[in-house]
């Protein structure tokens, strides 16, 4: 029997991506994997949290698996005292964690990293200084190191050798997928009614999910619904994510005011993980115009609820939606538009679509994924300490 550990801290922080890729993979992993011992480290002792992020990983009663209790919530301490005095005290063959890495690791206990993308290193004019020093500083050093590096997408994995010359054979792609909440939804199963009063949603609707930090190039995307709307004056936009999240973009704002759109432009705010699958249910069409992803699970999510889907033509979001979306550049405002136009009006365009996303979305599961981060830590911990 192995001992694997994993940073679970995200869990229930409301981090979107970040957090559904831990959430869905331990899970996972903790289903198929009743032979070696799972330890769960997070950084809070509140009893109700704990007892919530059991039943969520559906784990109760389960043997080999143990919640893990460490202080340190600042995350210098977790890194530089917390985790190695947890990992001197256990035993632990494989510590599995994302971006950084402990200070101090000992040398029985094999360490991954999981990279979900390096956006800040391809657009680090789009962070804040103190985030761009902390991650110029402490990602370098922490990739090195790492017996092995988990990303989403081989695009992820091209762009890690290309910005800090890490061997490829040390990077393995371990790819996302749709939640089983999207999967098992289906329209019709909720009160329409409800949700649409509940987060102000209009009979029409075009959607965006996620962060609204820079990257997402949320001004963009509202500017091309002012051009837009010059042929179809009706178009509206449903953007869902937290506004007061770490990094928002400061700019969307002024731009909805600049083109007078406060009526067009609704935020419904951090949405709840129960009332997500439905929201997206009802959009016309979802947009997704990021200037950098890693891999892009919101298209994922759209197609699995027969929504057509119109996304920028970032390489990573190309690699996961194949021919099942439409593509614009996204420093092109007619390129844009012109899809947005297209799917909105274009009825045989709309059906070819969600025919081909929901064929997309049988690409990607995470109980396979589960299943070769499993066999990824069975062979790292196996190998022998080099030196």
């Amino acid at each position: 029997m192995k001992i694997f550990a994993i940073d679970i801290r995200l869990i229930g922080k409301k981090r979107t991506g970040d957090e559904m890729v831990f959430f869905e993979l331990t899970r996972a992993l903790l289903k198929q994997d009743t032979e070696n011992q799972y330890l769960l480290v997070t950084d809070t002792d509140d009893v109700a949290v704990l007892s919530v992020i059991y039943a969520r990983l559906e784990c109760i009663g389960q043997k080999n698996v143990e919640v893990v209790s460490l202080s340190g919530k600042n995350r210098f301490l977790w890194n530089l005292v917390s985790v190695p005095i947890f990992l001197l005290r256990r035993k632990v063959d494989v510590y599995h964690t994302q971006y950084i890495l402990p200070f101090f690791v000992p040398r029985r206990t094999k360490v991954l990293t999981h990279v979900h993308d390096v956006s800040f290193r391809a657009y680090p004019e789009l962070i804040g200084w103190k985030d761009r020093l902390f991650l110029s500083l402490l990602i370098p050093p922490s990739l090195r190191r790492a017996d092995l590096i988990l990303v989403p997408s081989q695009f992820t994995k091209d762009e890690i050798v290309r910005y800090y010359r890490i061997q490829p054979e040390k990077i393995s792609v371990v790819s996302n997928a749709v939640s089983a909440d999207f999967l098992e939804s289906t329209r019709g199963a909720f009160d329409e009614n409800a949700l649409r009063e509940k987060y102000h949603l209009p009979e029409k609707f075009f959607l965006s999910v996620g962060t609204q930090q820079p990257r997402k190039n949320l001004p963009f995307l509202i500017r091309s619904l002012a051009l837009l709307q010059k042929r179809l004056p009706e178009a509206k936009f449903v953007i869902v994510g937290s506004r007061n999240a770490h990094h928002t973009d400061a700019s969307i704002e002024r731009v909805v005011a600049e083109e007078k759109l406060e009526e067009s432009v609704i935020f419904s705010g951090y949405v709840d993980q129960k009332d997500l699958p439905a929201l997206v249910s009802l959009a016309w069409v979802f947009v997704f115009p990021s200037l950098y992803e890693g891999f892009g699970i919101p298209l994922l999510e759209a197609m699995s609820q027969g929504v057509p889907v119109a996304s920028s033509e970032a390489q990573a979001l190309q690699e996961i939606g194949g021919e099942a979306a439409l593509y614009f550049d996204p420093t092109n405002l007619a390129s844009c538009e012109e899809k947005l136009y297209t799917l909105y009006t274009d009825s045989q365009q709309r059906e070819r679509l969600i025919s081909l996303g929901k064929e997309r979305i049988k690409s990607f599961s995470w109980e396979k994924s589960a299943g070769v981060l499993r066999q990824l830590y069975e062979n790292i911990s196996s190998e022998k300490t080099s030196g």
